[in-house]
C-alpha cells in the first residue's frame, strides 16, 4: 500500500512539507510506503472545462505536472494534499492544480481516504481546510480525521517545531490513514466497496 502527499507549497521543504513529513514518518511506521510530490514552482493553468479529460483521464494539457500527479494517484491507496495558506485560503497555484486533477477524474479516486494538511502563521487555516476537503468529498473518498483540525502553525520550519500540538495532530492524521487503509485492505474480498448508481444531474433552472 501507498499514500501519495501533494506539497502545494512553493517552498519544496518549507514548514507545509515539514508538516507533510510528519504525517509520512506515522504513516511508514505502520509499514505502508509513502511518496510526496512536489507542484513545484512553474506555471499552472487553470482548468477550461473542456471536458476532453473524461475520454482518457488525464487533462488537455501535459505543459505542467498535472497528469503526472494523476497517474501517482490513481496507483496509490491514499491521498494527503498540503498547503500553506494565502489571503485565509489555499495557494491559487494548487487550487488550479487540483482543479484539473480532480475535474471528470473522480472514478480514478473513489473510495481511497484523503486528508488535508495546512499550515498557516496566524488565521485563515479553517478556510483553507474546509475548501480542499471538498475535493474528496466530490470524489466518493473517506475523509481522514485527527484529534482536532489538520493544521500547523509557523513561518517556517523552526517555528513549526515549536507547534507540539500541531505536529501531534500530524502524527495521529498519520496513524489514523495507516489504520483506515490496513482495515479497507483486510475488507478486500470479504466487504464488497460501495456500488455507485447512475448519475443523476438536475440543473437548478429545471
Amino acid at each position: 500500500m501507498k499514500v501519495l502527499l501533494i506539497n502545494g507549497s512553493p517552498h519544496k521543504n518549507g514548514a507545509t512539507y515539514t508538516a507533510l513529513r510528519e504525517v509520512a514518518d506515522a504513516v511508514e511506521r505502520r509499514g505502508i510506503d509513502t511518496q510526496i510530490f512536489h507542484i513545484g514552482t512553474g506555471p499552472i493553468r487553470g482548468c477550461i472545462a473542456c471536458g476532453k479529460c473524461a475520454g482518457g483521464g488525464l487533462c488537455v494539457f501535459d505543459d505542467d505536472p498535472v497528469n503526472e500527479c494523476v497517474e501517482l494517484a490513481a496507483e496509490a491507496d491514499a491521498l494527503v494534499i498540503g498547503s500553506p495558506v494565502y489571503f485565509a485560503g489555499p495557494n491559487g497555484a494548487l487550487c488550479a492544480f487540483l482543479d484539473r486533477m480532480f475535474y471528470q477524474k473522480k472514478s480514478r479516486f473513489a473510495n481511497k481516504p484523503g486528508a488535508v494538511v495546512v499550515n498557516l502563521r496566524r488565521s485563515g487555516g479553517s478556510a483553507t481546510f474546509d475548501r480542499l476537503n471538498k475535493y474528496f468529498t466530490i470524489s466518493a473518498m473517506p475523509v481522514v480525521s485527527s484529534q482536532y483540525w489538520n493544521i500547523t502553525h509557523g513561518m517556517n520550519p523552526d517555528e513549526q517545531q515549536e507547534d507540539l500540538e500541531g505536529l501531534q495532530i500530524m502524527r495521529t492524521l498519520g496513524e489514523n490513514m495507516a489504520w483506515l487503509m490496513q482495515c479497507i485492505e483486510a475488507a478486500k474480498g470479504t466487504v464488497p466497496p460501495p456500488s455507485p448508481e447512475q448519475l443523476l444531474r438536475t440543473n437548478f433552472i429545471h
